[in-house]
C-alpha cells in the first residue's frame, strides 16, 4: 500500500474506531464504502487493494461533508517540495559561503572546508558505529538527529488547526497516534535522503563558490594558528588531504613550504589555485561521492517503505472488512425463546451484530420457539443460514436448566461448528419493573446461576438492553465471548 493509500487508510480505522455512537460516520456510510470498494475492485482483489480502495471511497464521501477534517489528513501527506526547497537552499547556503579567509586570501586551517570534511567524517563514524551496534536493525533505527527531524515532521500534524472539524475530538489524536507509528521507518529513509544529498550539494555550493569568485579575484593561500607550528600543519594537511592529494597526484609542500606561507611571514603566501584543486578534490572523494552514494541507498530504501506501508491486516478491524469482502455477508440467525422482540429491540441487535460481524451482515429473524419445545428446534424447522446463531431470552423469563440451557444446546447443536451466541435482552425487564440496579444485578446472577454448567463451552450469557444498547461496551462483550464459543 503506497503512503497515500495508506493514510486515507488510517484516517478512516480512526474514525470507525473512535466515533463508537456512529454520529459522524453512520453504519449506512460504513456499508456503503464496503459495497462501493468490493464492487470497484471486483472478486479475488488483495487485502491491500480493497482495504485502500474502500479507504478513498470513504473520504470521498467525507469531504463535503467534514472538509476539516479532511483538510488536516491531507495535510499529513508528504510535499516533494519540501525536499527540493530543503536541498536547493544547501547548495546557495555552499554557493554563498565566502569565509575561508580575510578578503581575498584562503586560510587552510578556517572553515567551511576543514569543518565540513571533519563534520562528515564524524557523520560516518557514527553511522558505522551504529550499524555494528544494531546490527540489521541499523536501517530502521534513526539516530538522535534523524529521530528529531521525523519528530519535527510527523509532529507537524498537532499544530494544525482544527477549526471547522466536525469529528470527535478524540478522532485526531488517534490518526496521530497511529500515523506516527505507521510512518516512523519511512521517514527515517526519507530525512536521511534529504540529509545525505543536502549535505553533497553543500559541498558541491562551496567548491562552485570557490571556483566562481577565483575566475574573478586572485586568491592568496596561507594559514594562521595560535597553538599550531609549521610541523603540526603539516601533520593535519596530510591527514585531511589525503584522499585529494591521492585523486590529484598532488604532493603536500614540506614542512618548510608550509612555513613560508605562514601569514605574517615573508615572502607572504602563494597563489591559491593548486589549493583549491586539493581542497575540491578532497571535498569530492570525502563528502559529495559518499553522501551520493548514501543518499541513493536512502532513497531506494524510502521507495519500498513508501510501496509497503500497511501490509499486515490481522487487526480485528481489518479483520471484519476482510470477511465481509472475501466471504460475502455474514448471515446470522437469531432464534428468540419464548420471547417475541419489539420493533426497537430488532433495530437494536440489528445494528449490534453490524459492528461485531461487518457492515454487511443480515439478519435471519426465525420464527420463536415457545416455552417447552425446544427439542421440536431443528434445521428443517429453522432458517437454513450456515452462519453465527444468536438464542435471544428476555430477562424477565424465570431461568431454568432443563428449558432455557436445554434450548441453548439445541441451537449448539444446530450450529454444528459455528459459532453461538447468547443474549439476554433486558428491555422487557426495564419496561415492567423500577430501575432498582440491585434488583437487576439479582436477576442476572439469577441466570448465570442456572447457565453456569454451560459456560465451559463458552456459551455465557450478554446481558444487554437492545432497545438502547451501549454499542461499544456491547461490542467488546459480545468480541470477548465468542471467542470462546464453540
Amino acid at each position: 500500500m503506497n503512503e497515500r493509500d495508506a493514510l486515507l487508510t488510517t484516517a478512516v480505522r480512526a474514525i470507525e474506531t473512535v466515533d463508537g455512537d456512529r454520529e459522524s460516520w453512520t453504519d449506512e456510510d460504513r456499508s456503503w464504502s464496503t459495497r462501493a470498494a468490493a464492487e470497484a475492485v471486483g472478486e479475488g482483489a488483495t487485502p491491500t487493494v480493497f482495504v485502500a480502495c474502500r479507504a478513498r471511497f470513504a473520504v470521498d464521501r467525507l469531504r463535503p461533508r467534514d472538509p476539516g477534517f479532511v483538510r488536516i489528513v491531507d495535510g499529513l501527506l508528504w510535499r516533494s517540495w519540501i525536499g527540493a526547497l530543503l536541498m536547493i537552499l544547501s547548495f546557495a547556503a555552499g554557493l554563498l559561503i565566502d569565509r575561508i579567509g580575510s578578503g581575498q586570501s584562503i586560510n587552510l586551517l578556517a572553515p567551511p572546508v576543514l569543518g565540513l570534511l571533519t563534520w562528515n567524517l564524524a557523520v560516518y563514524l557514527l553511522i558505522l558505529v551504529s550499524s555494528l551496534r544494531r546490527g540489521n536493525k541499523a536501517s530502521s533505527e534513526p539516530g538522535p538527529l534523524r529521530r528529531l527531524v521525523v519528530g519535527g515532521l510527523l509532529g507537524s500534524g498537532r499544530r494544525l488547526r482544527q477549526r471547522g472539524v466536525a469529528m470527535p475530538a478524540a478522532v485526531l489524536p488517534k490518526l496521530l497516534s497511529d500515523w506516527s507509528q505507521i510512518a516512523a521507518a519511512l521517514y527515517a529513509a526519507r530525512v536521511a535522503r534529504l540529509l545525505h544529498f543536502s549535505a553533497a550539494l553543500l559541498a558541491t555550493g562551496i567548491i562552485s563558490g570557490l571556483y566562481l569568485r577565483g575566475l574573478a579575484f586572485e586568491y592568496r593561500a596561507g594559514w594562521e594558528s595560535t597553538f599550531l607550528d609549521a610541523e603540526a600543519v603539516h601533520r593535519l594537511l596530510s591527514v585531511l588531504l589525503a584522499p585529494g592529494l591521492w585523486f590529484t597526484g598532488s604532493v603536500l609542500p614540506d614542512v618548510d613550504g608550509l612555513a613560508a606561507i605562514r601569514f605574517g611571514v615573508l615572502p607572504a603566501t602563494e597563489n591559491a589555485a593548486p589549493w583549491l584543486h586539493l581542497l575540491a578534490a578532497t571535498l569530492f572523494i570525502v563528502v559529495i561521492v559518499p553522501r551520493l552514494v548514501l543518499g541513493t541507498a536512502s532513497a531506494l530504501l524510502e521507495r519500498r517503505r513508501s510501496a509497503r506501508l500497511l501490509g499486515d491486516f490481522t487487526n480485528p478491524y481489518y479483520q471484519r472488512l476482510l470477511h465481509g469482502y472475501h466471504a460475502g455477508p455474514v448471515h446470522l440467525s437469531v432464534i428468540p425463546y419464548s420471547y417475541h422482540p419489539a420493533a426497537a429491540t430488532m433495530t437494536g441487535l440489528r445494528r449490534l451484530l453490524g459492528r461485531v460481524f461487518g457492515d454487511n451482515a443480515q439478519l435471519d429473524w426465525a420464527t420463536p420457539v415457545s416455552y417447552g419445545e425446544e427439542e421440536a428446534l431443528t434445521a428443517a424447522s429453522q432458517t437454513d443460514s450456515r452462519g453465527p446463531r444468536v438464542a435471544l431470552f428476555s430477562l424477565v423469563a424465570t431461568p431454568e436448566r432443563e428449558t432455557q440451557g436445554a434450548f441453548i444446546r439445541a441451537v449448539r447443536t444446530l450450529a454444528g461448528a459455528g459459532p453461538v451466541l447468547v443474549l439476554v435482552d433486558e428491555a422487557p425487564w426495564h419496561a415492567r419493573f423500577d430501575p432498582d440496579p440491585r434488583r437487576l444485578e439479582q436477576r442476572r446472577a439469577a441466570w448465570r446461576a442456572e447457565l453456569t454448567d454451560l459456560a465451559e463451552l463458552g456459551l455465557i450469557p450478554v446481558f444487554l438492553d437492545l432497545a438502547q444498547p451501549d454499542l461499544s461496551a456491547a461490542q467488546d462483550d459480545i468480541e470477548r465471548r465468542l471467542e470462546g464459543s464453540a
